[in-house]
């Protein structure tokens, strides 16, 4: 961020910002381009003088927004948030802790998720009735007006959670990108499971029951509740029926990974994953195993039992990738993964083998675990990767559907024996250290050009530096 200050006496009444290119003449002569691409149409901050008193009784502020490419690499070294800033001052950082609400209660969350089925319709109809009229989206702010008050109306929900459906619904849509979502349904087979946004205000715990909206719901405490402060979060059903609350918390820094070597994964449907250093992790079927328990209970009609089973296909999945994905990160302190399009594959004859191995579910625990254990994680292109020679980088390998049976193959350049899933395995972790040496030069880069640009700004008498004139107080006070 760029700050200017100026005395209005040294303009007329109306100030603009084509009258501030000069200060930064000698950054683009510097620099050879042009950094802040100064003040153009979109970026001009005008200010009108005429028939006002001004806050400060003679100086005006100009800040210009920084460059887009230093902004993406700050954000790539770490945020400056204040949330950052003090789970750094304090060692901590955010999770998200799962509890299991006893079953007695399922019934008073049940009607308060319906409640929250009704104000996500409400905000839905009347979001779609705006856009047809005034032909523009409602935000968060315009539902919020709408649906203030209706607690006090005879909905048993806090007002802060209905803040947090509109908010829900707004960014939903946007991310989607789509005018309408699904309406949420209370009743039927077809019915939504029960969600219950919470918000920190909201959520209490005392002797041993967390307390919302005056009801003290009994939960199994497999964390020490007790021992963290209590944020945002929400209340959630699974198929069976039970009931979760999933709470943000600030949990202590978790010890570094001690691993220092890189390693590059290859996902795949017969082996789960095939390392760079020559391992291979063979793929659990889960579903497949459980398949004909699975069959028979459907077609016996016992509808608990088939909810049962497919439970218990998920966690043995989710069991199985956390322990791989915990080990891995504590091996590792670099780990580039193959971006196989899990979501096309899936809709195509090999769905059943692809969404049973979980590769979504395994990308993401690497990351999110990464990003604790202080380890790079990221995904690389793996295209042409089976083809490529990892010795000497010629697509010499197999071609084709003809060549997807191709399990071991010799480079006819270099002569090199290759097996298919560790060679590319090694050709995306070469990518892999690559694009992150690509990532670390570009962030010193603008690093320096960004030293350079404050170096000169200075020398302007821009910037955050002392003011010649200083800030005037305003005048009665």
């Amino acid at each position: 961020m760029v700050v200017l200050a100026f005395k209005c006496s040294q303009f007329n009444a109306e100030v603009t910002t084509d009258l501030l290119h000069h200060f930064f003449e000698n950054i683009q002569r510097l620099t050879g381009k042009d950094p802040f691409a100064v003040f153009r149409h979109k970026d001009q901050v005008r200010v009108n003088c005429k028939n006002t008193v001004p806050a400060c009784s003679n100086v005006v502020f100009y800040c210009h927004r920084p460059n887009s490419n230093l902004q993406s690499i700050s954000m790539k070294m770490g945020s400056n948030s204040k949330s950052t800033k003090r789970q750094s001052a304090l060692g901590v950082m955010t999770r998200v802790l799962r509890f299991r609400i006893k079953d007695k209660h399922a019934k008073h969350l049940l009607e308060q998720s319906r409640e929250v089925n009704q104000v996500w319709n409400y905000c839905q109809e009347t979001s779609l009735k705006i856009l047809a009229r005034e032909r523009r989206f409602c935000t968060g702010y315009d539902l919020d007006q709408l649906t203030a008050g209706a607690t006090k109306e005879g909905l048993s929900l806090h007002s802060q959670t209905l803040q947090a459906v509109s908010a829900e619904y707004c960014t939903r849509r946007r991310q989607f990108k789509k005018v309408k979502l699904r309406w949420r349904v209370s009743h039927g087979s077809r019915r939504s499971l029960g969600w219950i946004p919470v918000k920190a205000s909201a959520l209490s715990y005392r002797a041993g029951q967390v307390h919302y909206q005056g009801a003290a719901l009994s939960l199994w405490d497999s964390y020490g509740l007790a021992d963290y402060q209590l944020r945002s979060g929400s209340f959630s059903e699974d198929s069976r029926g039970r009931w979760y609350l999933n709470v943000t918390v600030d949990v202590k820094q978790p010890v570094k990974t001690a691993g220092s070597s890189s390693v590059g994964i290859d996902l795949g449907l017969k082996d789960l994953a095939a390392l760079s250093n020559g391992q291979t992790v063979e793929a659990n079927q889960f579903y497949r195993d459980l398949e004909p328990a699975l069959a028979v209970a459907q077609r016996a009609g016992h509808k608990n039992r088939t909810k049962a089973i497919h439970a218990k296909i998920s966690n043995r999945r989710k069991d199985f990738l956390h322990k791989l994905s915990t080990r891995l990160v504590k091996e590792h302190g670099a780990i580039f993964i193959g971006n196989v399009n899990a979501a096309g594959l899936a809709k195509t004859s090999m769905a059943k083998s692809v969404l049973d191995t979980g590769w979504s579910m395994f990308r993401t625990q690497l990351q999110y675990k990464g990003d604790s254990a202080g380890s790079w994680v990221r995904e690389v292109n793996e295209a042409y990767s089976t083809q490529e020679c990892s010795c000497c980088h010629a697509r010499t390998g197999p071609k084709g559907l003809a060549g997807l049976g191709v399990r071991q193959w010799t480079c006819s350049v270099c002569q090199s024996e290759h097996d298919r899933d560790t060679n590319a395995a090694k050709n995306i972790l070469a990518r892999g250290l690559v694009a992150l040496e690509e990532e670390f030069s570009t962030a010193g880069e603008a690093k320096a050009d960004e030293a350079a640009v404050n170096k000169v700004a200075q020398a302007a008498g821009a910037g955050l530096g002392p003011l010649v004139a200083g800030i005037i107080a305003p005048s009665g006070r």
